[in-house]
């Protein structure tokens, strides 16, 4: 009875060897091991198959039987998905391949999947999620572990954080083209805080930039807003005129363009922010985001808007 278990991998390889060689000597030359060793794994691994696989002529030469012929096959198989294996770990461990979630708020998502195309072309075998949320969702997402590697604005304070700049985001305001604030004649503060503010829901940064640009020019008064879900939502109602928006310029750009939007001039505007690729402090990336943060980075943020 076949012994599968008590099979190894160097009772195969001394097999091989032989073949190759065509002797035990030559074989152990190869092997870098004592001619008794080789003979001993080949003694061993007949005893496990219960069959003789090697003939051995007079002058010492070895050939394989029609069971040691069966058996070589396997080993070649053996060890051409071993090299497969060995391979694949060395992709892993050099980020050549895996899994990542990139998380990135809402209004990232303008520009994201140009970074994701961008990466694909460059590792095609990394497998890159997208995960997208406004500024609340994705901070518990970075604190609970759920992305690798995000995509926002002000870095927060908590969780810690390592951030690295990647360009400038600015925010501007935008109206219905026909609005009368577009011209921009001397635009008084009580005329900016008669408006109606298309705003994001909170917890979104850019409900949190537009009370503090109002807050500062209308010194804590109250102004009228509409919550509206999302920046394409917020965008639709602008074209139509049902109110002015402060919002990323990045989400505009093909509006204003086109003119179906138009900027609202205003002494401190636009406002600038920046762009940053963050990840959790203290948490060792995957080499697969190691090299998916190489990549970002030196993209020097030409993929921006």
């Amino acid at each position: 009875m076949i012994n599968e278990k008590a099979v190894t991998l160097k009772q195969l390889r001394a097999l091989a060897a032989i073949h190759r060689a065509g002797n035990l000597t030559l074989a152990a030359q190869e092997l870098h091991v004592t001619t008794p060793a080789v003979s001993t794994q080949l003694k061993l691994l007949e005893a496990n198959f219960e069959a003789v696989l090697l003939k051995r002529s007079k002058d010492g030469t070895a050939t394989l039987t029609g069971k040691g012929r069966v058996v070589l096959a396997t080993i070649k198989q053996i060890e051409n998905s071993l090299t497969t294996c060995y391979e694949n770990v060395n992709a892993l461990k050099s980020g050549k391949t895996g899994h990542l979630t990139l998380g990135v708020v809402s209004t990232a998502k303008y520009f994201a999947p140009s970074i994701v195309m961008l990466a694909r072309q460059a590792m095609p075998d990394v497998e890159i999620s997208l995960f997208v949320g406004n500024r609340r969702t994705l901070i518990e997402a970075i604190t609970d572990l759920r992305v690798d590697l995000a995509i926002m604005g002000r870095p927060p304070r908590f969780p810690a954080v390592e951030a690295h700049l990647l360009g400038e985001h600015p925010h501007v305001m935008v109206a219905h083209p026909g609005h009368r604030l577009v011209s921009g004649c001397d635009i008084s503060p009580q005329e900016m805080m008669a408006q109606t503010f298309l705003s994001r829901e909170p917890g979104s940064g850019t409900r949190i930039l537009m009370e503090r640009f109002l807050d500062r020019i209308g010194d804590g008064a109250e102004y009228k807003t509409v919550l509206l879900d999302s920046n394409e939502t917020i965008k639709q109602a602008a074209i139509a005129g049902l109110g002015v928006a402060l919002i990323s310029a990045h989400t505009v750009q093909a509006e204003l363009e086109t003119n179906r939007l138009a900027l609202i001039p205003y002494p401190g505007l636009p406002i600038m922010r920046h762009w940053f690729l963050i990840h959790r402090s203290g948490k060792k990336l995957s080499a697969v985001a190691q090299s998916f943060n190489r990549f970002v980075i030196d993209q020097n943020g030409s993929f921006l808007p």
